[in-house]
């Protein structure tokens, strides 16, 4: 598989995350299919972009497991929902170490930036219940973010 097999990977992982972002905005909820399949698609991701199986996939692995592990701590106490934790762990089988990284701050600020409009929204509206926070949203763009690099810049 080479770097056709790549972009349109790249392509239908986008499409999965606009699709998620867009359910939990409206649901807020995020389908297991949907988380399913950004784990799923990890395989053949691997195998298009020649990671070999000791340590590279190995260390993909263990490192998403450790992600989904410290997210699973949050959903725990109440601070994420358990489609979002399931999509970062998800997530974190497709990239390395330091693009992870950088997602994972990037979906922060914008957690706390739709957060703040969230709270604001509720003081508008003075309502006294506790908004939820679509974050589903956060992950979905500070995914997008990261892949675009290698679907638009072809020449690295």
């Amino acid at each position: 598989m080479g770097a056709l097999a790549s972009t349109i990977l790249l392509v239908v992982l986008g499409l999965i995350l606009v699709s998620a972002g867009i359910e939990d905005a409206r649901t807020r909820e995020i389908a297991n299919w949907k988380n399913a399949a950004i784990a799923l698609l990890a395989v053949p991701w691997w195998i298009a972009a020649g990671l070999s199986l000791w340590p590279e996939i190995a260390l993909q692995i263990g490192i998403a497991l450790a992600v989904f592990a410290v997210f699973a701590v949050a959903f725990h106490f109440g601070m994420m929902g358990g489609g979002d934790v399931k999509m970062i762990g998800a997530l974190a089988l497709w990239f390395p170490f330091q693009p992870l990284l950088t997602m994972l701050v990037i979906m922060s600020l914008a957690g706390g930036a739709i957060t703040v409009l969230m709270l604001l929204d509720k003081w508008l509206r003075r309502r006294s219940e506790q908004p939820e926070i679509p974050y589903g949203i956060a992950i979905a763009i500070a995914a997008l973010l990261m892949l675009r690099e290698p679907i638009l810049n072809q020449f690295t």
